[in-house]
């Protein structure tokens, strides 16, 4: 494939990733494929792709600032904490995790990630209906979540809606603010340890950089015309698809 060809495709799915982020999340579930489909192996797919959107999560979190507030009782800087350390380990579990073995394993992300978007609302509502749960929980739920938004993201912001719904009966509306916060912060562990042992291929991280920061602006923009119905069936079908093509990949 033509080099310019491979910049345009990598600035073309920054676009999507960012416009996807900017709707409802899943922004990797446009930009790592690509990386993977330009022959980029898996995980330094995964990494290059955290660090090119990770400048949209942080004009995103920075956009968000004056909605911060404490869930359940615990702090947002207690959160961002556990949440930073969470995406160190998580990252550096996918430094120390082979390509081969991430192939495998990735598939079955998607699958959770998928699940939660389709679900994660009516099951929170469903379990919050039943069930008190307190602050150490969502401490606990919060370093794993950490972990799992260093080593690979994917739906990690729908994840967090749907855990902190449940844990602290806050609404969606009133948990975007910290959310954005919290990808940010993990997204921002992942980065340092990404770049400092050279996972980033930097040819495609830099125009699938670009492409995710006019994408987010763009998205932006569109989020205001369309329907959250519109929005949350258009994720899910691209989940879904990426989804399929990873276990197709992975276990044909």
């Amino acid at each position: 494939m033509l080099e310019w060809t491979a910049v345009a495709l990598a600035a073309g799915a920054g676009v999507l990733g960012g416009a996807m982020n900017a709707l409802a999340g899943g922004g990797s579930f446009a930009t790592m494929p690509t990386l993977i489909g330009l022959g980029v192996p898996s995980t330094f797919a995964n990494a290059t792709s955290n660090v090119s959107l990770q400048p949209g999560a942080m004009a995103s979190a920075w956009a968000y600032r004056h909605g911060l507030q404490p869930i359940s009782g615990v702090s947002m800087k207690t959160m961002a904490g556990i949440t930073f350390v969470g995406g160190l380990v998580g990252s550096l579990l996918l430094v120390a995790t082979s390509a081969r073995a991430f192939d495998l394993i990735v598939p079955w992300l998607l699958l959770f990630a998928t699940l939660a978007i389709a679900f994660g609302t009516r099951a929170s509502l469903w379990l919050r209906s039943r069930v008190e749960i307190g602050p150490k929980s969502l401490v606990a739920v919060q370093a794993l979540l950490g972990v799992y938004g260093g080593y690979f993201g994917g739906g990690v912001g729908l994840m967090l809606t749907a855990a902190w719904g449940l844990l602290s009966g806050a609404t969606p509306a009133t948990l975007a603010p910290p959310r954005t916060l919290m990808l940010a912060v993990a997204n921002l562990a992942a980065t340092i340890i990404f770049i400092a042992t050279g996972m980033v291929v930097w040819a495609l991280c830099v125009p699938m950089l670009i492409g995710g920061i006019v994408g987010g602006h763009f998205g932006a923009k569109l989020g205001l015309l369309l329907s959250p119905q519109v929005i949350r069936v258009w994720t899910l079908l691209v989940t879904i698809a990426t989804t399929i093509v990873f276990f197709y990949r992975a276990y044909s």
